[in-house]
């Protein structure tokens, strides 16, 4: 759930292989339209966003990463489900320890804030943009082409 009144800090994660980021893909039901988002999460009171990561792809994956390195730092105003949304996103790029997870198409994950599973897929710039999926937050695909 989302506070409309808060900057939200997030952290997330460019696991990249064979040209393909892994990402999850959603609906916004009243834009009538798709986005992806790396995997990641919000960073807790008196954790620093390198932390936050470490921790988010193990909640959500089970998974240990390496290589760990900050690309950016991007401000998000969005509009999500009609709500307005607020985030500074810490953007890193690292590796999975275990590397059969890159010969996986997809990845079944746990969003430990809503208690839901979802699934994450490795999905190429040219595959997003042939399914017309946005990739967020805004600022995103410049730090990935850049």
């Amino acid at each position: 759930m989302m506070d409309k009144k808060r900057i939200r800090p997030i952290v997330v994660c460019l696991f990249r292989h064979n040209g393909r980021i892994l990402v999850e893909i959603q609906p916004d039901s009243v834009k009538g339209d798709w986005f992806c988002r790396p995997l990641g999460g919000a960073i807790e009171f008196g954790e620093d966003s390198r932390t936050a990561l470490v921790r988010e792809i193990e909640e959500e994956l089970g998974a240990a990463v390496e290589n760990i390195q900050l690309l950016g730092v991007l401000e998000n105003l969005f509009v999500y489900e009609g709500q307005p949304g607020h985030e500074i996103v810490f953007v890193y790029d690292a590796a999975f320890v275990d590397k059969s997870l890159y010969q996986q198409e997809t990845l079944q994950a746990y969003e430990h804030g809503n208690h839901s599973h979802f699934t994450a897929q490795w999905q190429s710039l040219a595959q997003m943009k042939e399914k017309n999926i946005r990739l967020v937050p805004e600022g995103l695909l410049a730090l990935l082409t850049g």
